[in-house]
């Protein structure tokens, strides 16, 4: 195995991989535990009506998930102007996929998502533009979402109950973050792209990685070069790409809305709302320091759409089937094809 490869193995190591399933397990059998004991196992399953459209309801997420990945992958062949094939912009996503459930919400699959893409043959400066452009637009969706939701239904209900005394504020002071990171992003790509490459110049001064400055200057060098490209694309490539982020986006979203369903009815107000209140749920997820937002996504399912349901046991038995979904498959296939994607290439 060679240095470079090492060193992505021991960025999805084993260690981290178990340490990811291990939080994420032991936080949501506390709590359904402490449910439990307090509401009594009958009356959880009570409230459990498993029917036909419980089963629908349920392959709906499944395919919603199937979606996300495969607008995504149109996502990446867009932006790579089919450079990637169908087979590899899967073997992409899956991979990134994989890197963000191993890896602390702060930090996310992006931080890793150029070398994914280098690997596949793409220049690293190249890679690293068009992540950050991926970045771009998922947060330009996020930001255009936010104001639609609440035209619908209000800010005050963002919140649950519990949080919107002193919530509301720190929402809005993310929204701003969020907004201040994606006019970085716009000014970096499209009206000043040497901001990179001085900004990261200044950071390689440092004692500590002093010595990678010269391979940092050529990679901001190639960044460059990718945003002169990406400044002369079409207004239909960037449609293409808005389109494809919207579509991810809302597959991702409509799958929680998907399992609820499954076991209750939510009228369409109802559904607006929970994707509103997901959009706070994402916005918390983004700075866990857990990997993958393992146990705070399922504490976070339960205070912020517990309102639906009339038990909170109930609710942390289907964040959990959220979780078995959308998490932990992505760990079982990087673990199926990590080994073979760590190969030296020939």
């Amino acid at each position: 195995m060679t240095t470079t490869s090492q060193k992505n193995f021991n960025l999805f190591s084993k260690k981290k991989i178990y340490f990811a399933i291990s939080i994420g397990l032991i936080i949501s059998g506390y709590l359904l535990y402490s449910e439990v004991k307090e509401s009594g196992i009958h009356q959880i399953i009570d409230q459990i009506h498993w029917s036909l459209a419980s089963t629908l309801f349920i392959l709906l997420a499944i395919l919603m998930m199937m979606t996300r990945d495969f607008a995504y992958m149109i996502r990446l062949r867009v932006i790579t102007e089919k450079q990637l094939s169908w087979k590899q912009a899967l073997k992409v996503i899956l991979m990134w996929e994989f890197a963000s459930t191993v890896s602390p919400g702060v930090v996310g699959g992006s931080a890793v998502a150029m070398f994914i893409l280098n690997k596949e043959k793409i220049p690293l400066g190249k890679s690293t533009a068009l992540v950050i452009t991926t970045a771009l637009f998922d947060n330009i969706f996020y930001l255009l979402y936010i104001p639609l939701i609440i035209m619908i239904v209000g800010s005050n209900n963002l919140l649950p109950t519990q949080l919107e005394n002193f919530g509301l504020g720190l929402f809005w002071m993310g929204y701003s973050i969020i907004f201040t990171i994606a006019s970085v992003l716009s000014i970096s790509l499209f009206i000043y792209p040497q901001l990179i490459k001085n900004i990261l110049m200044l950071l390689f001064k440092l004692p500590i990685i002093n010595k990678f400055k010269a391979k940092a200057n050529k990679i901001t060098d190639d960044i460059i070069t990718a945003s002169k490209e990406l400044k002369g694309k079409s207004f239909l490539f960037w449609i293409k790409i808005f389109l494809s982020t919207t579509l991810s986006w809302t597959a991702r979203f409509l799958v929680v809305n998907s399992i609820l369903m499954a076991f209750i009815n939510l009228n369409f107000a109802d559904n607006v709302l929970v994707l509103g209140r997901q959009l706070v749920m994402w916005l918390v997820l983004l700075i866990s320091p857990t990997p993958g937002g393992s146990g705070m996504a399922e504490y976070l399912f339960n205070t912020f759409l517990g309102d639906f349901l009339p038990l909170s046991a109930l609710a942390i038995l289907l964040a959990i089937i959220w979780r078995l979904i959308s998490y932990y498959p992505y760990l079982i296939i990087g673990l199926i094809i990590l080994p073979k994607w760590l190969k030296p290439d020939k």
